[in-house]
């Protein structure tokens, strides 16, 4: 199973696409998208090609291949428009004889982590920073970075997760800038 995994599109049209022809592109089995899908947030500027009810329309297309947990920027409203659930606070994903628990970042995080076993996987967006952290006994923090405000001097970014490697990568020239193998 190959998953395209991204973070905070926050509306602006411009990324969503971006983000679905880097799936087609890399051809991804499945989307995993860690939150923040439609609005930008009062704390965020308004990003470039702001249209959420485009990005609604864009993302429904997709909606049999989408897993989403919701982000601090959803709300009940949006499940209304889009055809894919959107109001998890986390999933969790098996990733060999380890488990990825995916969630936003906003509640669950380094400093109020979720119940984690030895070796698992905090995988989060909200930062608008992409990581690789090592923490706890053997338990790494990764995040995507951000699809349309990223931080930091970040890469607008998405990673690929395939056979127990994550691959970090620029949205807009496909290229890797790190690798990670769990």
């Amino acid at each position: 199973m190959r998953y395209l995994i991204a973070s905070d599109i926050h509306g602006a049209l411009p990324a969503a696409e971006a983000l679905m022809t880097r799936f087609h592109e890399e051809g991804a089995d499945r989307l995993l998208l860690l939150g923040d899908l439609l609005y930008h947030g009062p704390r965020n500027p308004l990003p470039e090609g702001y249209a959420p009810a485009e990005v609604a329309k864009l993302l429904n297309g997709y909606a049999d291949r989408i897993t989403a947990v919701r982000g601090n920027c959803d709300a009940e409203v949006d499940q209304m428009v889009l055809d894919f659930p959107v109001l998890a606070d986390y999933c969790v994903l098996p990733a060999g004889e380890k488990l990825i628990y995916a969630t936003h970042g906003h509640i669950y995080n380094l400093k109020n982590l979720p119940p984690l076993a030895e070796g698992d996987i905090l995988l989060h967006g909200h930062t608008h920073v992409p990581a690789w952290t090592e923490f706890g006994q053997g338990n790494v923090y990764l995040n995507p970075g951000s699809l349309s405000i990223p931080k930091e001097n970040s890469p607008h970014s998405y990673m690929i997760l395939e056979n127990g490697v994550f691959y970090w990568k620029d949205v807009e020239t496909g290229e890797i800038y790190h690798t990670r193998v769990l």
